[in-house]
Order: C-alpha cells, then structure tokens, then sequence
C-alpha cells in the first residue's frame, strides 16, 4: 500500500516542492511509522546521491576563547567546559592533520577557528594552510568556517583555493535571540551571502535541541533551502558541562526516531542538497546511525571540533554495512573494517578496559588530534 510519505516522496521527485505543512507532517510522524517516513526519504537520497557517502573531515586550527555567548557552545565566551584551549596551528601542524582525514576516506577538510570572525591576518594564515593543502591533495575540497565575514574576506579564501564556507544560522530566526546576544540571525544569513557572492558553496545548517518548537525547525529549513545552502549539517545538541545549554539541560525528545525524521523532513525540504549527519550523531541516533545513512548522505569522519566521536574505523564500517560506499574512493581506506567484527583487544588497543572503550565509544571531550601530540582519529 502507498503510505502517504510514499506519495510525498514522488510528489518531490516530480518537480513539487515540499512545503511546510509537509514538513510539519515529517516531524510528527507517529513513531510507530518512522520506518514509512525514512523509506520515502530514501527514495530522494537514492535518486540525487545513489549509494554514495561523503566524508568529511574537521581540523580545528583554534580552539577555545571565543567572545561569542552562544549558550550551547563549549567555545563561547563564558564557557568553563574542560575542553583543549590553544592559538592557531601552524601551517605544517594544519597539513598533518588534514592528511589524517583524507588517509581516512575524507573528500572534504573542514578548517574551523573560533571567534566572532577573521581579522585580515588570520585569512592570510587560513589562505597558506589551504594552499599547503591544496598542493598535496589537489583533488580534496576544502571548507572554511572562521565565523563572519567582512567585505572582501570571501573573495581571498575563493583565490586560495577554497572550495565551500560553512556558516550555520543553526536555528529559526524567530528562536535565534534566545540562544546567543553578541550577533544577530541577520549578521549569520549576511556572511553566507558574502561566501555565496565570492563563488563558494554555502554550508550552512542547524542545530537541533536549543528548545525550539517544532514549527521552528521547519522554520530554519525552509530558510535554509531559501539560502540556498548547498550543504546542510544537521547537529544534535551536546550539552556540555559548563555551559548554559548543559548546565540548564534536561533530557529533551531528541531521542533516535526523532532524530530520524528531523533528517528525513530535511531530506524532503531540500532533496537536493548534501545533508549532514554532523554533532551529536553518536550520543542521540545510537544504535539508528546506520538507519540515518539511508536519509542523510554525508557524514564527519572521527571526532568534532571540542568532542570525541566513535572511531574513525567504526565510521568507515558503518558506511560498507549499509550498502554504501564512500563518494571518491577508488578502494576502502586504510582504516575500513572489511573483515567483519573484531576482538575487544583489537578494537581497544593495548590498554584495554573500559576507559579506554567509553572513549573509542565517543564519549567525552577531545584530547587527541588537532592541540595535541596523540594522533587524530582519522
């Protein structure tokens, strides 16, 4: 029997955009029929994006000191989360941790600082790594996400070489006052049109959980696919300790199958567009990660900017598990598993215990990669 998202799905496929009762529709879903809802979304990432994955890959060149107060943020001004504080990476350092993720089947480097925005030294700083980059992989794209831009920023990081700027407005215009003061909805829609206006590609997306109502989720994506953001990563709130968001935090519904048709309604909203199963991923799909993959089309390799994620190893798995592969592989990356489940010893290391399977599980905040000495999990 045709389901009603069945009859959706090829509404969309034949040229009617969904609109947002539509949406409104998705995310309300009885739970009892998510599995309709992520087959008749599968259906439109089937048709724009076959069974390819996209890896991308995060380096977080600054972290930490931020004098932003988005609440939700471990970054932001006011901030006492136990995250890695340090300046910029040098050149060399960005390189090497870029390389880690294109080793691991990445297509695109993200380069992210925090701060309010680049000053004009900090572009030139961000304009040597790419070129770095960019000379030893001339086939990986690379994305930038130094916060807002000023006039003219844009066009120097299109003639660097970069490829795409990443500026989330991360929730509705109308929520977007009660989740940060410094800066303005206006000030974020302003800098993704300054990257769009330099010729990059837009990547901007939401972050689900700041206590927004349904209707303004279908608010940011309907403002999304009006931005035209070519790719949109969906994060799932992680609470930190010390900050607000995870100070105040109680369990909200972001639980699994909610999850899913919060991708799903993205999927419907903008078939077209890269979606992302970015921040969170780990901590509320679980065990529906590989569902999400049948809706979502792209994903972060390892760990986040301030987070662990699960293994890099257990990323690549879950990509040939559900009949995927990932977009631009000649061949599984170095770290696939393509030999099937392996011991505990094998897949905790030499030091075993469960320690050590929390953090390979991707709890906790980052201590590896990027501010470190340890290698990155890539």
């Amino acid at each position: 029997m045709t389901t009603t998202f069945d009859q959706l799905a090829q509404a969309v496929l034949d040229g009617t955009p969904a609109t947002s009762d539509d949406a409104l529709a998705v995310l309300q879903a009885g739970d009892d029929h998510v599995l309709d809802v992520v087959a008749a979304a599968a259906r439109l990432r089937r048709a724009f994006f076959g069974n390819t994955v996209k890896v991308n890959y995060l380096v977080n060149l600054k972290s930490g000191m931020c004098p932003e107060d988005c609440g939700y943020c471990s970054q932001a001004l006011g901030s006492n989360a136990d995250i890695l504080r340090y300046s910029w990476l040098s050149t060399q350092e960005a390189l090497e941790q870029a390389e880690a993720g294109v080793a691991g089947g990445a297509r695109r480097v993200c380069l992210v600082s925090s701060g309010r925005g680049p000053s004009h030294r900090d572009i030139e700083r961000v304009a040597d790594m790419v070129g770095a980059i960019k000379a030893e992989h001339p086939q990986v794209e690379v994305c930038a996400c130094l916060g807002l831009l000023q006039e003219g920023q844009a066009q120097r990081l299109a003639e660097a070489g970069v490829d795409a700027y990443n500026h989330n407005i991360n929730t509705a215009a109308s929520h977007h006052d009660a989740i940060v003061s410094t800066h303005t909805y206006a000030d974020r829609v302003e800098t993704v049109g300054r990257a769009q206006g330099a010729g990059l590609s837009a990547c901007s997306g939401l972050i689900a959980g700041l206590g927004e109502s349904d209707e303004q989720l279908v608010e940011a994506l309907v403002a999304l696919k009006a931005l035209g953001s070519d790719s949109i990563p969906v994060n799932f709130l992680m609470p930190f300790d010390g900050t607000p968001a995870g100070d105040a935090w109680e369990p909200v519904n972001l639980t699994p199958l909610r999850c899913l048709k919060i991708l799903a309604m993205a999927r419907f909203v903008c078939p077209d567009a890269e979606i992302r199963i970015a921040g969170g991923r780990e901590l509320h799909l679980r065990s529906m990660q590989g569902l999400a993959l049948h809706v979502a089309n792209s994903i972060f390799l390892g760990d986040y900017l301030t987070s662990q994620g699960q293994t890099a190893r257990d990323d690549l798995a879950l990509i040939a598990d559900n009949g995927f592969v990932v977009l631009g592989a000649d061949s599984a990356p170095a770290g696939a598993c393509t030999a099937g489940p392996q011991p505990p010893s094998a897949r905790q290391g030499t030091s075993g215990g469960q320690e050590r399977a929390s953090e390979e599980a991707g709890l906790g905040i980052r201590r590896r990669g990027a501010g470190t000495t340890l290698p990155a999990n890539a």
